[in-house]
């Protein structure tokens, strides 16, 4: 159990190291620096399975400090795997946001005044007699 176990929490730092490369990453290599975190994280879970059961194993005498050992190694893989995740969640936002804002700004505005003023086109005509008032036939030579 000791050789696996070591092999493992080696592998742990050495994914916490890995992770500072995620902010460093240039847009090309940052998806093959997550697949080789995901997949060393992935090969961690396996040896933490093995790990509990050669735990169990033990001799009564060693085997509850051997599964709080293989316990606490689970624990800090879930939190690399949720930090993991956390990242990507960030880059998949600030990568929708990059889109978002890259449609706003090759996006071209035009205006319509009637539409922007709030008037139907179909009643223009009419709306020009309501501003000119009700008594506009009167100066018009209307009745």
């Amino acid at each position: 159990m000791e050789p696996l176990y070591q092999q493992t929490h080696k592998q742990v730092h050495e994914i916490q190291s890995h992770m500072g490369r995620l902010e460093t990453a240039d847009k090309q290599s940052l998806h093959l620096v997550e697949n080789e975190i995901q997949a060393s994280i992935d090969q961690i879970f396996s040896h933490l399975e093995r790990l509990e059961i050669l735990s169990s194993k033990e001799p009564p005498n060693k085997r509850q400090n051997a599964k709080l050992r293989v316990d606490q190694l689970k624990y800090d893989v879930q939190h690399l795997q949720t930090a993991l995740r956390n990242f990507q969640h960030r880059r998949y936002a600030r990568e929708q946001q990059e889109r978002q804002r890259e449609e706003l700004l090759s996006r071209t505005f035009t205006t319509n005044v009637s539409q922007a003023l709030g008037v139907d086109p179909r009643v223009r005509g009419s709306s020009l007699a309501l501003r000119r008032g009700p008594w506009s036939f009167i100066h018009s030579g209307g009745v």
